[in-house]
């Protein structure tokens, strides 16, 4: 489904593009704060940073990616993206590749919303 919109305690995202084989998503996160701690087993990701920095937690390494910067999430890396502004949204597009791209594909380690099962 394109355009597909869904809110999230964190922000939101907007499905823009999608396929046999890919994913493409605009994902918005709110100042200071942050996605779940997670991995997945059937895709992959490439963030792209449009606006505003992304504190980026990856397999416990931390990085920072700023607006014009991109960075690659292999199949089955931990990851978890942050907005460490104060006040700038921060917003970046998502593109997954792999052979599935359902919610429940999500692995999660730690999340501040309680949503690990």
């Amino acid at each position: 489904m394109i355009n597909e919109y869904d809110q999230r305690p964190w922000g939101n995202y907007t499905v823009l593009d999608e396929g046999e084989n890919y994913k493409v998503k605009r994902i918005e996160v709110l100042p200071e704060k942050r996605l779940s701690y997670q991995s997945h087993r059937r895709r992959a990701e490439h963030w792209f940073v449009i606006c505003g920095t992304a504190k980026v937690t990856l397999n416990d390494a931390e990085i920072i990616v700023k607006t014009g910067e991109a960075i690659d999430i292999k199949l089955g890396d931990k990851h978890r993206v942050m907005n460490p502004d104060a006040k700038e949204l921060l917003m970046f597009i998502e593109t997954q590749t792999g052979d599935y791209f359902g919610e429940d594909d999500i692995e999660r380690y730690e999340d501040d919303f309680g949503r690990i099962a």
